[in-house]
């Protein structure tokens, strides 16, 4: 989808550039060169889907995210100094789009959507109580401050690591574990009759 928007030719790049390390073939592409940025995008773009959905936790909007992240780095290539760590900046912009994506829908975040798992067996109440508890979920989460919500969903649906919310947000560590520790608490003491 990238390289026919860029007009790139169907038959790629050649056979010896996909073989180039990453550092050669985004030198290449730094100066220009639109075959060695389709071996980027072919190379990293499984990579960046499994981050962004994971992130996204499954959404449609996973395939967006890559598309994005990806016009996003061709327009920004010159400001790739470290050539060796293309593959981290990559996932750098994957996940500062896909934050941009969950901080967008953020207000849309329905827990209530969620069809929560369970056995095949389970009986119709079970199921029942199950999706009462997404509910309940979803309203305590409601309640929270925004910078809480977003720390706390950033984790627990985006299961991005500490360090991570905290360069994504610009908050320090101890900023970050402090409103997830409020977040936590307040949602334990409002779903306590879930226990």
């Amino acid at each position: 989808m990238i390289r026919e928007a860029a007009g790139w030719p169907a038959g790629g790049p050649s056979g010896s550039l996909d073989a180039a390390d990453d550092r050669i073939v985004a030198g290449r592409a730094v100066d220009g060169d639109t075959a060695a940025f389709a071996v980027l995008v072919r190379r990293f773009t499984p990579l960046m889907r499994a981050y962004a959905r994971r992130m996204l936790n499954g959404s449609a909007d996973v395939d967006d995210v890559v598309q994005e992240s990806f016009i996003t780095a061709w327009e920004r290539l010159p400001e790739l100094t470290d050539l060796e760590r293309v593959k981290s900046w990559l996932m750098r912009i994957t996940s500062r789009k896909a934050i941009d994506r969950l901080r967008r829908d953020r207000a849309h975040v329905d827990l209530a959507d969620v069809d929560p798992e369970g056995p095949a067996s389970a009986t119709p109440p079970q199921q029942a109580q199950a999706r009462s508890l997404v509910e309940a979920l979803g309203d305590a989460l409601e309640t929270l401050p925004a910078a809480q919500r977003e720390t706390w969903l950033l984790r627990e649906v985006g299961e991005l690591s500490y360090d991570d919310i905290a360069g994504e947000l610009g908050l320090p560590l101890a900023t970050v574990r402090g409103l997830l520790a409020r977040a936590r608490k307040a949602l334990i003491v409002r779903m306590e009759q879930w226990r």
